[in-house]
């Protein structure tokens, strides 16, 4: 096995486990699955089911992250040739493995909330906003970056360095300031859930 599957593999367990701890952590805490207000004009495989306290259509449903089908086959093929550029594998990874609301966690440096696509054409958005974060970058003629998580504080954004696969911090706009871990993979492993 090359290193680039070990790594996918490694990423792949560990974003399932730290999803899975999230959703228990949350069911010890709340007794039942995590909650958003629905849109039914923006379904998702995620949805559970109406809440008992708002059973109505416009109401809350509860939600859990669900693997991404490989029927589906998201990919970011597009994005790739519309900016003549290979995704580093880990992000391809990680925002292909399943749909799920932003899950809430906690690092070293602070709050943060991990970015999921909701559903396919949330996908479809997500790589719009890829798409133009890295013309951004090379505008202002900066190391391609990745962004995949935001912070509690304004403008900060936890993203992976596209060539090197670090994490790192960076302020939207201006070049990463502080390396958070080596890969996606280290980084996701020291991360605990934060509850709301």
């Amino acid at each position: 096995m090359t290193s680039s599957n070990q790594s996918n593999k490694n990423l792949v367990q560990i974003l399932h486990q730290f999803s899975e701890q999230y959703i228990t952590d949350y069911q010890q805490t709340h007794a039942c699955l995590p909650t958003v207000e629905q849109d039914e004009e923006w379904p998702s495989p995620c949805e559970q089911g109406a809440t008992e306290k708002n059973p109505s259509p416009e109401g809350e449903v509860y939600w859990q992250p669900m693997a991404i089908e490989k029927s589906e086959e998201l990919s970011f093929e597009n994005v790739e040739s519309a900016l003549d550029l290979t995704l580093h594998n880990d992000i391809k990874t990680y925002f292909t493995l399943f749909y799920s609301e932003s899950l809430d966690a906690r690092c070293d440096e602070g709050e943060l909330s991990l970015l999921f696509a909701w559903n396919k054409k949330d996908f479809e958005r997500l790589q719009e906003n890829l798409i133009g974060h890295i013309l951004m970058k090379r505008r202002l003629k900066q190391k391609e970056t990745i962004f995949f998580a935001v912070t509690d504080e304004e403008d900060m954004i936890i993203s992976v360095d596209n060539a090197s696969g670090a994490v790192w911090v960076e302020r939207v706009g201006c070049k990463p300031h502080k390396q958070l871990s080596d890969s996606l993979t280290q980084f996701i492993s020291q991360l605990t859930p934060v509850i709301k």
